[in-house]
């Protein structure tokens, strides 16, 4: 059955966070950093993350590396937050999604930057508040300028 195929899989694996959706995330934990710009030259994987992260993967085959270096990341002391496909019958879902201190399900389906569709699938924000991290940020404070995931 070839209707089934987009809910598995895309013609490419960014998916452009919603605008008015990052920055309700970014007013409660004050991002600081990216490690998953559309730059396609710049890896994530292959560096440190800084103190509060927003990570809105790849969504494909590839998406457990970055779950797995977030959670790594996250023992280290430092806020990880994802937006993630919903996929609760996954590998890295359960080896560690499922350690997160906090799963928010998305209501509906979102509609990604630039799409005139929702996305075919169920997303949910994964928070990993970090050993040293287990409050809310009240405020933002002043920050250097960081990736945008619109780009």
């Amino acid at each position: 059955m070839t209707w089934t195929k987009g809910l598995r899989t895309s013609t490419h694996g960014h998916w452009n966070t919603p605008r008015a959706f990052y920055e309700k995330l970014d007013e409660e934990f004050c991002f600081d950093f990216h490690p998953c710009p559309k730059d396609p030259s710049f890896d994530g994987l292959a560096v440190p993350w800084k103190t509060s992260n927003f990570v809105n993967p790849p969504y494909g085959r590839g998406i457990s590396a970055w779950v797995e270096k977030g959670y790594r990341e996250s023992l280290k002391g430092k806020l990880v937050v994802f937006l993630v496909p919903a996929r609760t019958d996954t590998r890295w879902w359960h080896d560690y999604i499922m350690r997160a201190d906090e799963i928010r399900f998305v209501k509906g389906r979102l509609r990604f930057g630039g799409s005139s569709n929702s996305a075919p699938f169920p997303s949910a924000v994964v928070i990993f508040s970090g050993i040293s991290l287990k409050f809310k940020f009240p405020r933002c404070l002043a920050m250097d300028a960081v990736n945008d995931p619109q780009k």
